[in-house]
């Protein structure tokens, strides 16, 4: 019998939201052990210890699971449908989150820059594009009335912007869908703010 996985995890991080959302979503029971990326803890979150392998990079990690545990799928069976969900996936976590990871803030910091406009100004741009895209692809999630890997990349994204106060009046579909997303047990055990190591003051929050 397999050794329960083990998920490195920081509350707050978006990529491994998603990787915790798609092993809850798929039933995966799994190990989460806590890093600290505010402290500067030398571990690369999210990283994913499943079945003898070690993985890194939420995406991928999220393709794995989906090859290798094929119950409850996240991609439909649809080869155009499957491609509209990547790129989504990609418009996300490829365009959207890299400009305002930990690292880029911390840079904008040194240099003096004004990180919340930046992170306004990423996020925004971002969500147009997303946004746009799911005018034809929107049913009751992302793409259909099917919870795919594009839905578990988006509600992260949407936690970040409500965090740094972003009005989403522009942003009908993206938020239809993110408060539909938050009614789904998996989601919901995944969201930050029920996590170990989040702070307590936040816990009461989401």
């Amino acid at each position: 019998m397999s050794k329960k996985p083990i998920l490195y995890s920081y509350y707050r991080s978006s990529c491994t939201w998603r990787v915790r959302t798609c092993l809850n979503w798929k039933g995966i029971d799994y190990e989460t052990r806590f890093v600290d990326l505010l402290k500067d803890e030398h571990a690369l979150v999210p990283t994913l210890e499943i079945d003898d392998v070690v993985l890194s990079q939420s995406v991928a990690i999220l393709e794995y699971l989906e090859e290798i545990r094929p119950e409850k799928p996240l991609l439909p069976k649809d080869p155009y449908k499957r491609a509209l969900v990547r790129s989504l996936v990609q418009a996300i976590a490829g365009d959207i989150q890299p400009l305002q990871n930990l690292s880029v803030l911390k840079y904008l910091e040194r240099s003096g820059a004004n990180k919340n406009e930046w992170i306004k100004f990423c996020i925004c741009k971002g969500f147009d594009g997303v946004e746009k895209q799911l005018e034809k692809t929107q049913g009751k999630y992302c793409v259909g009335d099917e919870v795919t890997l594009a839905d578990v990349c988006l509600l992260p994204q949407v936690y970040n912007a409500r965090r740094y106060e972003i009005d989403l009046t522009n942003y009908p579909r993206i938020q239809k869908i993110a408060d539909n997303l938050s009614k789904l047990e998996a989601f919901k055990k995944a969201h930050p703010h029920n996590q170990d190591d989040c702070p307590v003051e936040l816990r009461d929050t989401n």
